[in-house]
């Protein structure tokens, strides 16, 4: 949602503005339809004026496309007032093109992984009567009486209650977020980020250093081995470091141009080693090819996104 009032746009849209980091954070987590509500057109400044809407759309538009979408293919420009609903529900008085809600109806259906291994990561555990875990079905499908593994520590649990809604049901799939009562394991033993899978199928990967492909965003300086980031894949949020830069590619044309630089800059392309700061520590991860949804992640530095990757290998 970007405001038309003169200077909120800009605000937000400036380098380190939250419209940037939203975009791409949308694109990290695997958004596939992008729907760009232009409010506050009915403000006494913009007043409707076609020219400002075409102003916004031209200035988001190409950083849109950096962050990977595909204008009039996945992403769609909507002006409205959210005081008066103009074009959220209804139309100002002749029909100018649809609606926000309109526009939702019409985005064609997803084709659900309900025969892939189920996934799905945990973003809460509480105590209740018994071991409840949040989360969102990620692929796949969890039935009443389903054995699952907890991972990464491959601790083997029984789903005894599955709530939709607050409503409790037999099964679910994946799209739907859900809650699980759980036996065979206590509050203490998982942790947010652990990942349910099914113990039937190929359990989800696990690793502490990895190999990765990343594009930095919001840069102060400069990238380069040693650096500390905290790494947000999923659910999971841990530290990481820097440990090798491997090869710099032209973002472009996505060909190698320099193998082993010492450093990297602002908007620039290249495939890094990175390793779990705490010793021990092994997080669930996936390789991009096998399961985007679970190989993009974000590299955050005091409270900002700096980059974001996918995973190419798992090296530990």
């Amino acid at each position: 949602v970007i405001s038309a009032r003169k200077g909120e746009f800009e605000t937000g849209f400036e380098r380190s503005g939250q419209t940037r980091e939203h975009a791409m954070l949308a694109k990290t987590a695997s958004v596939r339809y992008l729907v760009v509500l232009i409010n506050k057109m009915d403000d006494p400044i913009a007043n409707w004026d076609q020219r400002r809407y075409d102003a916004i759309k031209d200035k988001l538009t190409p950083y849109l496309k950096k962050c990977g979408f595909k204008p009039d293919e996945d992403t769609f420009f909507i002006p409205c007032s959210g005081m008066s609903e103009v074009l959220l529900q209804e139309h100002p008085g002749e029909k100018i093109g649809p609606t926000f809600i309109e526009h939702l109806d019409s985005l064609p259906s997803f084709n659900r992984n309900i025969d892939s291994p189920l996934r799905m990561p945990i973003v809460e555990r509480y105590k209740e009567t018994g071991v409840i875990v949040m989360g969102k079905i990620k692929s796949g499908y969890c039935r009443i009486g389903d054995r699952c593994l907890i991972m990464p520590h491959r601790t083997r649990v029984e789903v005894t209650s599955i709530y939709y809604e607050d409503i409790e049901t037999a099964s679910c799939v994946c799209g739907e977020n859900v809650r699980l009562k759980l036996k065979n394991v206590e509050e203490e033993e998982i942790s947010t980020g652990f990942v349910l899978c099914d113990t039937e199928q190929e359990p989800y990967g696990v690793g502490r250093v990895f190999d990765a492909q990343i594009m930095t965003i919001e840069l102060k300086s400069i990238m380069c081995a040693s650096y500390s980031f905290v790494l947000h894949i999923h659910a999971a949020t841990v530290e990481v470091e820097l440990k090798k830069l491997i090869v710099l590619i032209d973002r472009h044309t996505g060909e190698k141009i320099q193998k082993h630089p010492r450093f990297i800059k602002q908007d620039q392309v290249a495939v890094a080693r990175f390793e779990l700061s705490q010793s021990s520590q092994t997080i669930c991860m996936e390789l991009f090819k096998c399961f985007p949804q679970f190989g993009r992640f974000t590299l955050r530095n005091e409270g900002r996104t700096v980059a974001i990757g996918k995973i190419l290998k798992i090296i530990e």
